[in-house]
């Protein structure tokens, strides 16, 4: 492995993590494996479609921490049948295995899916957002006796265990991804050497400083592609004001916040009395707080994340463009 590697990671689904596997990934130089655990009730991992069991899942944790490696575990809240009751049992189960890092997410039902099928057109009173609210908390509470710190809205990881390409994701460092679905973050100068494998890719006009794009290719597609030039993509371009205010917006996902380089570039591209009013506003709401001129979320603005994400993001002076290639 290059010297300079920080971290491997690799996600892993409960009902596919053998003893085995977990100990030849870590041989072959794995750091860090994430698994989708969601739950460790059976009954709300069946209604959630599911194929794994509870004690799959903790035979899964037990395995990858028994391999020696940074074992994150992915959990889901507000969910059908859940209780605040169960679920603070499996919050506790997690942390008995012995794993490094927890990701709690409230379940959003997303258009098209089957629970959209199902619930869409219902207030849910399991997702509603007050029980959202409410695990989030109880989450925040548990794992911090448990010696969690919160390094980001949905992330908890003890000393030295934060997952590096998470945080990369909300501090604006540049990413490929490679695969169906697959997401990536680029510069203009990395999608400028992306097209010269992916000729299909189009050539940006004046003005875009950063590319977000989405493979749209089914996993059967990509069987049988023989190059990039031959994949599917959805592209979104940002203009430097929308990368500064999508800056400060992911940055508030943090717990170290916008520091003040972050917010002087922002202020330079968006403009200073801008910008003074927008965290002006979330000031007044405590969404947010100055510490050492670093301006950090609140808990409240943790909770109420639409309305500080979307005060911040609101600073992008027009839409972002959008294609499909």
């Amino acid at each position: 492995l290059a010297p300079s590697l920080e971290e491997l990671s690799c996600e892993a689904n409960p009902d596919s993590l053998t003893p085995a596997l977990a100990r030849e990934l870590a041989e072959g130089g794995l750091t860090r494996l994430s698994l989708g655990v969601q739950s460790l009730q059976d009954d709300e991992l069946r209604v959630l479609g599911r194929i794994h069991s509870a004690e799959a899942a903790l035979d899964a944790l037990a395995a990858a921490v028994s391999a020696g490696v940074d074992v994150s575990c992915d959990l889901m809240c507000a969910i059908p049948l859940q209780s605040q009751q169960s679920w603070l049992r499996t919050l506790a189960g997690v942390v008995e295995t012995g794993v490094g890092h927890v990701s709690v997410y409230p379940l959003q039902i997303e258009e098209g899916t089957p629970f959209d099928l199902r619930y869409g057109d219902e207030d849910q009173p399991w997702n509603d957002t007050n029980v959202q609210a409410q695990r989030m908390l109880a989450a925040s509470e548990l794992l911090a006796e448990q010696g969690f710190l919160r390094y980001e809205v949905a992330s908890y990881a003890k000393d030295g265990a934060a997952c590096r390409h998470n945080e990369a994701y909300w501090t604006a460092r540049p990413y490929l991804g490679v695969g169906t679905h697959a997401s990536s973050m680029l510069t203009r100068e990395a999608y400028e050497l992306l097209r010269t494998v992916a000729t299909q890719l189009p050539e940006l006009r004046y003005g875009v400083t950063r590319v977000r794009l989405t493979c749209t290719d089914t996993l059967q597609r990509w069987a049988h592609v023989s190059s990039w030039r031959d994949l599917s993509f959805e592209m979104e371009l940002l203009d430097d004001a929308q990368a500064a205010a999508e800056d400060l917006m992911l940055g508030m996902r943090m717990a170290c916040g916008a520091d003040p380089g972050l917010v002087h570039h922002a202020a330079g591209v968006l403009g200073q009395r801008a910008c003074d009013e927008a965290f002006a506003w979330c000031l007044s709401r405590k969404l947010v707080r100055q510490s050492a001129d670093t301006w950090q979320p609140t808990h409240t603005g943790w909770l109420l994340g639409n309305e500080l994400y979307g005060r911040l993001w609101d600073l992008a002076p027009s839409a972002v463009e959008e294609l499909q290639v």
